[in-house]
C-alpha cells in the first residue's frame, strides 16, 4: 500500500461524478480541523485495506475518462459485499500530471454506497487532450495503488500513433493471467476487452485436460451476490490489476458475464424451465457495471444496459463498440456447427434493429482514418465442410448472415476508408479478409478481421502450422490461425495498422514470456490483411491431423462438455 499523509490528500471542491445519483460530498476548507474528524468518521469500521480489487480507468474522450475502484476488504465474502459495512463511505480521489503523484491536477470526494457494492465511478471532463494522467483513491488511512489513464487526441488532430491492445476470454480456473501482465508491460495507450471477462461456472464444471489450475469460489453465478463475488475473485488477481492500472479500457461483454450462449431474454438451454432468468440477467448487468470503468450512461436499468457506444480517437480512429448478446435473435439451430436454413433469414439479427441503425449512421458520419468495430464473435464466414453443405457456427455472425451482409454493405455505401473488425470468443488467434460474397473467393476484399486468442480459456493450447489448418484450406479468405493463449497488440498510424499476435507457451504455470507468433499489416485504403512476419512452428509442436484440428476448434467454442 502507498503511504503519504492524510493532509496531502485533503480535498477541496465538489466530486466530479457521484455514484448512481448519490449526492457528491464537498469539503469547503482543507484547513478546517472538523474535516479531519469527518474523514476519520467516514472510515470507521474499516480495519483492513479496502483496495484489494485495484483501480481502473476507461472510456477516454478528448477531455476526460472514467476512474474506478471498489471497496472490498474481504473480497470473497459470500454475500458479495466484500466485507464492507452496510453504509456509505466517502472516497477521496486525485488525478495527477505525473507518475510520482507530486503534481495534483484534480481532486474530489465521492460516496461509495452499499447499494452499488461500494463501487466508485468518477467521470472526469475538462482535461487537456492527448495527455497521460495518473490517479489514485483514499479512504481513511488507506491509499489505493496508482493507475495510469490518458485522454484521446482532439477531434481535429491525428495525435501520435496509437498503441492499442485487445483481449478476450479469461477463465480463472484454466490458468494464470500472465498474459495480462505481459500486456501491461507493453505500455499500451488503450485496451479493448471484447468479452468473457469472467466465467459463471461453479468449480470444476468447465475443465481442461489434466484438471483445472485454480478454482472458482461459490456456486454457478445466478444471484447478485454470486456475480459480485465472482467479479471480485477475478479482480484480486495481481496480473489483471496490473493490466487495468496500465491504461484505459473499453469493455464489452460476451456470454459468460451472464450465461453461456445466452441470447436476449433466452438462456443457454431454453428447453429447461428457468423462470428466474431475467432476474439473473438483471443481477449480472448490475454487477458488471459495478466492476467496470464505465460512464454513467451505462448504469443498468432493470434488465437493460446501454453498452454499445462510440469512442473517437481524434481523426485517427473511431471505435464502434458493439453488444452482440443483448439484442440478438436466438440462435437458429442450436449453438454449434450446423447447416441451418434459419441462418439466412433476413428477419433475424445479431445486433437488433436499433443498434444496427446506430452503427450504419456512425459509418456515414465517420471522418476517421480507421473505423474499428470492437465486438464479440467471429465475423467472417468459417465453413468447416469442404463439400457442398455449409456447416458454420450458429453462435457467430455465420448464424446471422443477413445482419453481416447489411453491415458490410453499410460500410461500403458509407465509403468507410478502412473498416477493421476486432473479435474475441474463439480462444485462438485468427486473421482474415472480409468479403461481400464468401462463396466466391475471387470477389474483392472489403475489410479485415483480427481475432485474439484467450487469456487462459482452454489451457495451454499448442503451437501449430497455420497452413495445415483445414479451415484455412476450405475458406481461402482466412489467412492465419494459432491455438496458443495470448493477446493482440496493434500500432495504428495514418498509413498503416500493424498487428502483432502475441502468444505464451503456457498458462498452466505462471510467469511465461510472451513472443510474437505472427505480424500482419493493413495498409491505408488497401482492404484485407498482409502477413509480414511468421515465427517458425515450435519443434515440439505435433501437427494435428485435419479432423483433429476441426474437432479442437469446435470443442473450444462449445465451451462446456
Amino acid at each position: 500500500m502507498s503511504h503519504f499523509s492524510r493532509r496531502s490528500f485533503l480535498v477541496t471542491g465538489i466530486a466530479a461524478g457521484a455514484v448512481a445519483g448519490i449526492p457528491a460530498a464537498a469539503h469547503a476548507d482543507p484547513a478546517d480541523p472538523a474535516q479531519e474528524t469527518s474523514a476519520s468518521l467516514a472510515s470507521r469500521g474499516l480495519r483492513s485495506d479496502p483496495f484489494t480489487l485495484g483501480v481502473a480507468s476507461g472510456d477516454p474522450s478528448a477531455d476526460g475518462f472514467v476512474i474506478w475502484t471498489r471497496l472490498a476488504p474481504r473480497p470473497l465474502a459470500e454475500d458479495g459485499l466484500g466485507g464492507m459495512p452496510a453504509r456509505p463511505f466517502l472516497v477521496q480521489w486525485q488525478v495527477y500530471g505525473d507518475g510520482s503523484g507530486s503534481r495534483v491536477l484534480r481532486r474530489g470526494v465521492v460516496a461509495a454506497t452499499p447499494e452499488w457494492s461500494h463501487s466508485v465511478h468518477v467521470e472526469l471532463g475538462g482535461l487537456p487532450a492527448d495527455r497521460e494522467f495518473w490517479y489514485r483513491f483514499k479512504v481513511g488511512p488507506y491509499v489505493s495503488p496508482m493507475g495510469r489513464a490518458r485522454t484521446a487526441p482532439h477531434a481535429l488532430s491525428y495525435g501520435s500513433p496509437l498503441a492499442m491492445a485487445f483481449v478476450s476470454c479469461a477463465q480463472y480456473e484454466h490458468g494464470y493471467f500472465t498474459a495480462y501482465r505481459r500486456l501491461a508491460e507493453e505500455h499500451p495507450d488503450l485496451v479493448l476487452h471484447l468479452g468473457d471477462y469472467q466465467y459463471e461456472y461453479r468449480r470444476d464444471t468447465y475443465t481442461i485436460p489434466g484438471g483445472n489450475i485454480r478454482h472458482h469460489e461459490g456456486p454457478e453465478t445466478e444471484t447478485l451476490a454470486g456475480y459480485r463475488q465472482r467479479h471480485a475473485q477475478y479482480k484480486t488477481d495481481p496480473d489483471l490489476q496490473a493490466a487495468h492500472a496500465a491504461a484505459p479500457w473499453l469493455v464489452v461483454w460476451d456470454d459468460h458475464e451472464l450465461d453461456n450462449n445466452w441470447a436476449d431474454e433466452v438462456p443457454e438451454k431454453p428447453e429447461v424451465p428457468q423462470p428466474n432468468f431475467l432476474a439473473r440477467r438483471e443481477a449480472a448487468f448490475r454487477a458488471y457495471y459495478e466492476n467496470m470503468p464505465l460512464r454513467r450512461a451505462s448504469i443498468p436499468r432493470g434488465i437493460d444496459m446501454q453498452l454499445y457506444r462510440r469512442v473517437r480517437w481524434g481523426r485517427l480512429a473511431t471505435f464502434h463498440m458493439l453488444d452482440t448478446r443483448q439484442y440478438r435473435s436466438d440462435q437458429g439451430c442450436g449453438d454449434g456447427y450446423r447447416d441451418c436454413p434459419a441462418a439466412v433469414d433476413p428477419a433475424r439479427s445479431i445486433t437488433g434493429e436499433a443498434q444496427e441503425r446506430w452503427l450504419l449512421d456512425g459509418f456515414r458520419e465517420s471522418r476517421a482514418r480507421w473505423d474499428v468495430i470492437g465486438q464479440q464473435v467471429f465475423f467472417a464466414q468459417r465453413d468447416n465442410n469442404a463439400g457442398p453443405a455449409k456447416i458454420t457456427s450458429q453462435d457467430a455472425w455465420d448464424g446471422y448472415v443477413a445482419s453481416r451482409q447489411r453491415i458490410t454493405q453499410g460500410w461500403l455505401d458509407a465509403g468507410v476508408r478502412n473498416p477493421v473488425v476486432l473479435t474475441g470468443d474463439v480462444h485462438a488467434h485468427w486473421a482474415s479478409d472480409l468479403k461481400l460474397d464468401y462463396d466466391d473467393p475471387t470477389t474483392r476484399t472489403v475489410g479485415a478481421e483480427l481475432v485474439t486468442s484467450s487469456i487462459t480459456t482452454g489451457g495451454d493450447g499448442r503451437d501449430s502450422d497455420p497452413a495445415t489448418h483445414p479451415f484455412l484450406t476450405i475458406n481461402p479468405h482466412l489467412k492465419f490461425y494459432n491455438n496458443q493463449r495470448g493477446y493482440v497488440i496493434t500500432r495504428i498510424e495514418r498509413e498503416l495498422l500493424t498487428a502483432d499476435f502475441k502468444v505464451l507457451p503456457q498458462v498452466t504455470q505462471a510467469g511465461a514470456a510472451a513472443h510474437t507468433r505472427a505480424t500482419f499489416v493493413i495498409e491505408d485504403r488497401v482492404p484485407g490483411v498482409q502477413q509480414t512476419y511468421l515465427r517458425p512452428v515450435e519443434p515440439s509442436a505435433a501437427r494435428m491431423p485435419e479432423i483433429d484440428a476441426i474437432r479442437e476448434t469446435v470443442d473450444l467454442e462449445t465451451k462446456r462438455p
